[in-house]
């Protein structure tokens, strides 16, 4: 049985630091909604699963809690996390935030940590799902968020933005930290939900359909 791992004193002390930094980095940020089709309104109260890049994730919390929490502010939400070192920080941080984790990817605990995603969702939780982390390959979406998809039989949201000054880190994403009082686009694209019942063949064509919207959105 894998482990997630966890923190040392000078762990939890980053995470504190971090969630500092980035509720007042997120102060100063003029963050726009674009949905030009008005898919916000098809999601009302109902769970769903958030699709975001990994070099996007800085974006998350702040987007979340402003236009999700905004309209519905008894929402919860649940992100797949994981369970390495890096992971751990990354956890402490959105316990900061309210945020509820769960921790494994394709390679560690990953079966284990789909069952637990499952049984949040039947609580009503949404799920955050970086489908080309925790490694990559950079905007390549695997297939965990598709058979989470199906399990649940709730709808994928793709979502991206453009973050329009920025410092782009030398990580394998090319992570996109945001410069204080930056312009950010906040891009929501078109659901998409995935057949209980589908195939391999079926999966695939979500997975790629899924990754096409991600694209479409997204602005380097």
């Amino acid at each position: 049985m894998v482990v997630p791992q966890s923190l040392r004193w000078h762990g939890e002390l980053a995470a504190a630091m971090g969630y500092t930094f980035l509720r007042m980095l997120s102060a100063t940020l003029r963050m726009r909604w674009e949905d030009p089709e008005d898919h916000l309104s098809t999601i009302d109260q109902s769970p769903v699963i958030f699709a975001l890049w990994h070099n996007r994730l800085i974006l998350s919390l702040p987007s979340y809690r402003k236009y999700f929490l905004g309209r519905h502010p008894h929402r919860r939400l649940v992100a797949l996390i994981s369970a390495s070192k890096d992971g751990a920080l990354l956890s402490r941080l959105m316990d900061h935030h309210g945020v509820e984790s769960v921790r494994g990817s394709s390679s560690r605990r990953g079966g284990q940590a789909l069952k637990e995603l499952v049984n949040r969702t039947r609580r009503g939780y949404d799920v955050a799902i970086t489908p080309d982390g925790p490694r990559g390959p950079k905007y390549e979406v695997q297939e965990g968020v598709v058979m989470l998809a199906q399990l649940t039989g709730l709808p994928v949201v793709p979502m991206s933005a453009q973050i329009h000054s920025k410092k782009v880190l030398g990580s394998w994403d090319g992570f996109q930290v945001p410069l204080p009082f930056a312009r950010c686009d906040i891009r929501m694209g078109e659901p998409i939900w995935v057949d209980r019942k589908g195939d391999d063949v079926e999966r695939e064509v979500a997975r790629r359909q899924i990754q096409e919207r991600m694209m479409a959105l997204t602005t380097d």
